[in-house]
């Protein structure tokens, strides 16, 4: 079988065109990760993707000894409006979050809420995200078995205020409030949500 992060890139590449840049970190007793960029001029909307995470399936930290084949793999899709902010500098945030499972043992999830800690970028709003449900920009990628196949979750930037609510309330909860009042996920400077 081709190598999982080939196939990871070739599914980017089908899903979002070719990537015009790319950047990679290695943190001390992990495996690099990439972040592409893809942009999409049609809609003004930059895509930054992950590519690494999927290396290695994600295991449970109470697990006594890890499966080097079983166990979910995925990577990250954060889509933001190209308005002018220097949104390039998500690419170290954006790796920090797809090490997490190697670093923390955490097994990332839809509803997970991930913290960088620091802001996404420079002056943006938001230091963590909500993990979406996989399968909608980017299709799930189905690895040989025993392999779970790699899914691409999409990353929703929360307001300090949505992620306090959200520990509260669920992730379900405060997708019904960014529904309800049609908030442009993608938008740079947004406000929270009225909660």
């Amino acid at each position: 079988m081709a190598d999982v992060l080939t196939l990871v890139e070739d599914r980017l590449r089908a899903a979002l065109g070719e990537p015009d840049a790319r950047a990679s970190v290695t943190f001390l007793g992990t495996e690099r990760i990439e972040v592409l960029r893809f942009p999409d001029a049609a809609s003004s909307v930059v895509r930054y993707a992950t590519r690494g995470m999927s290396a290695a399936p994600m295991t449970d930290p109470a697990q006594a000894l890890a499966d080097p084949e079983r166990g979910p793999r995925a990577e990250l899709v954060l889509s933001l409006r190209a308005d002018g902010a220097d949104t390039d500098k998500v690419l170290r945030p954006l790796a920090v979050l797809a090490a997490s499972p190697q670093v923390e043992g955490v097994v990332v999830a839809p509803g997970s809420a991930l913290d960088t800690g620091e802001p996404l970028w420079p002056a943006a709003p938001f230091t963590s995200v909500l993990v979406g449900r996989p399968g909608g920009l980017v299709e799930d990628l189905p690895l040989d078995p025993p392999r779970e196949p790699v899914r691409f979750f999409p990353l929703l930037p929360m307001t300090p205020n949505e992620a306090a609510w959200k520990r509260v309330h669920g992730a379900e909860a405060l997708e019904q409030r960014w529904l309800q009042h049609g908030t442009d996920l993608r938008a740079l400077q947004r406000g929270s949500v009225p909660l």
